[in-house]
């Protein structure tokens, strides 16, 4: 499989910041900015794979500073390491204050892809070349962030199994002491 840089996977999405996007504080709320995450970094997996793909895994989304009502939200999202079947996804959200040009990195995020087949069979994807020292750095440390996604996903299932799928009103009060 032919190796591809990162810059053939790269995606870029700009949006306007309208009243419906916005939460009382007349900022973006966090779950649409979470849903354009999702879709930028589904674009560049896809590009990357040239194979349909699906979320794995969506590392912390760190929210840094507000995007107001009016500005526009701008997303970038690029691969920064594979392995086997797996994407891994930078994202960075940068607000920018369209009348004073004033921007901020507002979110960044990491998100992890499989790459399926028609049946949803996991597929081999092609490794990615970095080329920049900030690729570099990215495609160093992928390893121990994928070796960290690991261990909260045996702990999310741990933790979905004390759980069970029944729901509290299905039953009934239970006795935590």
């Amino acid at each position: 499989m032919q190796p591809k840089t990162v810059n053939q996977s790269r995606a870029i999405k700009a949006s306007m910041v309208f009243p419906p996007d916005t939460n009382n504080h007349g900022t973006m709320f966090g779950g649409k900015v979470m849903s354009y995450i999702d879709d930028i970094a589904a674009i560049s997996a896809i590009r990357h794979a040239r194979m349909p793909v699906v979320t794995a895994s969506t590392d912390s989304v760190d929210f840094l500073y507000p995007i107001r009502r009016g500005h526009s939200a701008c997303l970038e999202a690029f691969v920064t390491w594979t392995h086997k079947t797996s994407i891994e996804v930078f994202v960075k959200v940068i607000g920018e204050d369209l009348i004073t040009g004033e921007r901020n990195i507002c979110a960044t995020a990491f998100l992890t892809f499989v790459a399926v087949d028609e049946h949803g069979t996991p597929q081999p994807v092609p490794p990615v070349v970095p080329e920049t020292d900030l690729e570099k750095r990215l495609y160093r440390e992928a390893p121990e962030r994928a070796q960290v996604r690991r261990e909260r996903r045996k702990h999310s299932k741990a933790i979905a199994e004390l759980f069970g799928v029944t729901t509290v009103w299905e039953d009934g009060p239970q006795n935590t002491a």
